[in-house]
């Protein structure tokens, strides 16, 4: 299944425009249920697409955010996606989202993991990013637990994942559980990036990020 490619000049042409597209996807899901859910990564890559996002002109109050992956980190750690969804994306027109973090007790991951196979919305949109190693989400190459955050058929919806060449355990939500999002929309910037998403387009066994394009995808690049 070939990916959608959109391609822009500037960072901040691709943020306008995945805004945009995610609040498209929103709005459609908003009118035909009355909710809509959004799942993002984190990392500081997508600021911009946050503070574009948080000025939308939807009815936040139906939206519910979560997050792709997350450190298992406290809240206010430097390194938490939370942090950052909380700073950047719920403030303005979209603070009146509903929040649902991954990682509420870092001492207690498992608690998290029972939660959240509930606790996780049905996602409308999941906004994907990608390491130059080939990883999403926290999905990394080599790492203990990556065959069940792949497996098509997993039975759960999020896994903890230990990256072998990153800081800090992960938890994230898996392959299967990205699957049923309505959207997948992948944001990558620069040259490298790009030639490691063009490898895994063709060669799905090469990264992790291969097994998202054999799903349909949406590709947002911008030098």
């Amino acid at each position: 299944m070939s990916p959608i490619w959109h391609t822009f000049d500037t960072a901040a042409a691709q943020a306008t425009a995945l805004a945009d597209a995610i609040a498209g996807w929103l709005q459609t899901a908003i009118e035909r249920d009355g909710t809509a859910a959004l799942a993002v990564s984190g990392g500081k890559s997508p600021i911009a697409l946050f503070e574009a996002l948080a000025q939308t002109d939807l009815d936040w109050s139906r939206v519910t955010v979560t997050l792709v992956d997350e450190r298992i980190v406290p809240a206010g750690h430097p390194d938490s996606n939370a942090r950052l969804v909380r700073e950047h994306l719920l403030v303005g027109r979209a603070a009146a989202a509903r929040f649902v973090p991954l990682v509420t007790d870092p001492a207690d991951p498992e608690s998290d993991l029972e939660r959240l196979e509930h606790a996780l919305p049905k996602l409308t949109v999941a906004v994907l990013g990608m390491g130059e190693d080939g990883h999403t989400a926290s999905l990394f190459p080599d790492a203990a637990g990556l065959a069940e955050g792949l497996a098509p058929d997993s039975r759960h919806r999020i896994i903890a994942i230990t990256p072998p060449n990153a800081p800090h355990r992960r938890l994230t939500l898996t392959l299967a559980e990205l699957a049923r999002a309505e959207a997948r929309l992948l944001a990558i910037a620069g040259q490298a990036k790009r030639a490691v998403a063009t490898i895994a387009e063709s060669d799905a066994q090469r990264y992790p990020v291969g097994a998202f394009f054999a799903l349909p995808l949406t590709v947002y690049w911008s030098p």
